[in-house]
């Protein structure tokens, strides 16, 4: 734990310690879990990295020697760095992961859509990039910024160098950015729009490109998962992951599918959600956002899907909810996750709002209202439900360690369940796949009775 030095007289309690503790070494989210430590937090500073932790303000505009990429933000702060990928200007809203590993996977996520990854781990790269580890072929993010640079791979699944990747898939990213000092940025003003600008010429028109952060439209209102959803029907068979598999040369189980079948509506689906529920050994056929819930019962689903994906809940809702209210008019058991949860709210009447920082990572606490477990989640979303508007027919079943979010609930008449965080994890822990399980357990309860 980092020496601490004191700026007022008190005493600290051994809550007080473990959370300090909780808040610079795990996830400084944590903090939110203990309100009263955050007065304690004004006062003290890590001595280790003292310039690191004030918020950042206007940054250098003078261009270093040797930069080759310039981070904007909308409101002016700059950031020097060097290029890697492709050469281009990227504008989006920059959050922060703090995710260790599962940078392919990340990038990939659609939900990632619209967006500049901040990488709070320092190290992106190391182990390259290969064909296994995608939840989309091509990038969804706008672009990436990382501490350190990249260096070769060390990894026996590697099959590219992942600067190498970046620029074959057109992906721009900065490297050398203070990203310590860019996420507490974040967190204390909340997420701004920015642009990468990568040239090897080193002309950079600071100006312009604040000017182009500044008019770049806000996720709010944006409708993004009809540009990231197929336009076609597709089957999907392919099951999870297993190390060591000799099942398939990459890896994965080819699944064998049972007398069930699961609809997944794509709003932007990550790949490992698929797998999850081709694993459970159900028929799963994906179908595009938009389609509506007389064709969706046409295919006769023992369940329906939705998945997570990117942009503004209540805008994708202008066309989601009124084919999900007529799955649940229906009685087909449905799970949402992430986006999915969110739309499933508003279906039900609720709202969704716009977050400060959002919740991304892969250590995120989630208490289980029931049980009083508490699991270590994956998280990706900027929209949380405002609570106060779900209507009394549900049931919250999960809450968030950091800040108290709605990160679950249910309507156990209906058979229906959603949850804000990602049991499918890559990255991150699994132990919460067995919300995949219960879904094919509300699914054979729901047809027994069906034909009793």
């Amino acid at each position: 734990m980092a020496n601490y030095k004191k700026k007022a007289s008190f005493l600290f309690t051994v809550q007080d310690m473990l959370s300090l503790y909780n808040y610079y070494r795990v996830d400084q989210h944590a903090c939110l879990a203990y309100p009263t430590l955050l007065p304690l937090l004004e006062d003290y500073t890590p001595m280790s990295d003292a310039k690191a932790t004030v918020p950042c303000e206007k940054r250098q505009v003078e261009q270093p020697n040797g930069a080759t990429a310039v981070l904007v933000l909308s409101d002016g702060t700059v950031f020097w760095g060097c290029g890697v990928g492709l050469e281009n200007d990227v504008v989006g809203e920059v959050c922060f992961n703090t995710s260790m590993t599962g940078y392919q996977e990340i990038i990939t996520d659609p939900s990632y859509a619209g967006q500049i990854i901040t990488f709070t781990f320092p190290h992106v790269g190391n182990v390259g990039t290969n064909l296994s580890d995608l939840e989309r072929d091509t990038p969804a993010a706008a672009g990436i910024i990382v501490r350190s640079d990249i260096s070769p791979p060390s990894n026996y699944r590697a099959t590219e160098d992942f600067s190498v990747w970046l620029e074959n898939v057109g992906l721009t990213g900065i490297t050398g950015v203070d990203t310590r000092n860019l996420t507490r940025r974040i967190r204390k003003f909340g997420a701004a729009n920015g642009i990468i600008s990568f040239s090897s010429r080193k002309d950079f028109d600071i100006d312009r490109l604040r000017l182009r952060a500044n008019q770049h439209p806000s996720l709010s209102g944006k409708d993004l998962a009809s540009v990231v959803s197929p336009k076609e029907l597709t089957e999907w068979s392919i099951g999870t992951w297993t190390f060591g598999s000799k099942v398939t040369g990459d890896g994965f189980n080819h699944a064998v599918q049972k007398d069930y079948h699961i609809v997944a509506i794509d709003y932007g689906a990550k790949r490992n959600i698929l797998r999850n529920l081709a694993q459970l050994g159900a028929k799963v056929t994906i179908v595009p956002s938009n389609m509506d819930a007389d064709t969706i019962l046409k295919l006769r689903p023992d369940g329906v899907f939705l998945s997570n994906g990117p942009g503004d809940p209540a805008a994708t809702g202008e066309y989601a909810v009124q084919i999900i209210k007529g799955l649940l008019d229906s009685n087909t058991p449905i799970f949402g996750i992430c986006l999915g949860h969110q739309l499933l709210s508003l279906a039900l009447g609720a709202k969704t709002e716009k977050m400060k920082n959002g919740h991304r990572g892969g250590n995120h606490p989630v208490k289980q209202i029931e049980t009083g477990k508490i699991e270590i989640t994956s998280q990706n979303h900027g929209f949380v439900i405002s609570e106060n508007t779900l209507p009394s027919s549900t049931t919250i079943t999960h809450r968030s360690l950091f800040d108290g979010s709605i990160e679950g609930f249910k309507i156990s008449e209906k058979n229906v369940f959603s949850v804000q965080y990602h049991p499918e994890a890559s990255p991150g822990p699994t132990e919460s796949d067995y919300l995949f399980r219960h879904f094919l357990k509300i699914i054979k309860e729901a047809r027994s009775s069906n034909n009793a």
